[in-house]
């Protein structure tokens, strides 16, 4: 469900509340961000000064384009998790301009459902409240905990897309990434 609260916009399913960022945030986020676990498919660890750039910069998709990465959050213990939401798609690829659905969570809510309940609710949104009609989703390669969750949610497998991510150096170990895509239904 969709609430709509003064300037504040949340998304609450079941278990969760993906909400805007606040501050107290920070110090989870940068944790987070500092876990060689949760950033294996990332191309480095981000510090204390990179992970409060980027929820400034989450906070100002927000108010430019009304969607954005949500802060995940438990209902029942206001415990952070991580993010999933939308993006704008802004790197120089073949299927740009578009809407990329992304999540990162904290290791230790992996395998509890988290990003698919949450993921869900973030379609809905995109289709029903925003009028959007593609999702796209991707990753390296041989991310298959991501892959597994992307198929799961009903994106298909784009064939003969797949892309060398333009900001990594050509054969880097991470820059190898599969395009998966989800039609408004």
């Amino acid at each position: 469900m969709l609430l709509g609260m003064a300037k504040t916009i949340h998304i609450e399913t079941e278990r969760l509340i993906l909400r805007e960022w606040k501050d107290e945030d920070l110090e989870d986020f940068a944790r987070m961000n500092a876990d060689p676990i949760v950033m294996e498919y990332l191309p480095r660890l981000l510090d204390d000064k990179a992970s409060k750039r980027h929820m400034a910069e989450f906070q100002k998709h927000f108010k430019k384009n009304g969607y954005g990465l949500y802060a995940v959050e438990l209902k029942d213990t206001e415990e952070f998790c991580g993010f999933v939401g939308l993006s704008n798609v802004e790197i120089d690829v073949d299927f740009a301009p578009a809407v990329e659905l992304a999540w990162r969570l904290d290791n230790e809510h992996w395998g509890k459902g988290i990003a698919s309940e949450a993921a869900r609710a973030v379609i809905e949104h995109a289709f029903n409240d925003l009028g959007l009609k593609e999702l796209v989703a991707f990753t390296v390669h041989d991310n298959t905990r991501m892959i597994h969750v992307i198929e799961k949610l009903g994106f298909e497998y784009v064939k003969g897309a797949d892309f060398e991510y333009p900001a990594l150096r050509k054969g880097h170990p991470l820059g190898s990434f599969v395009l998966y895509k989800m039609k408004k239904p």
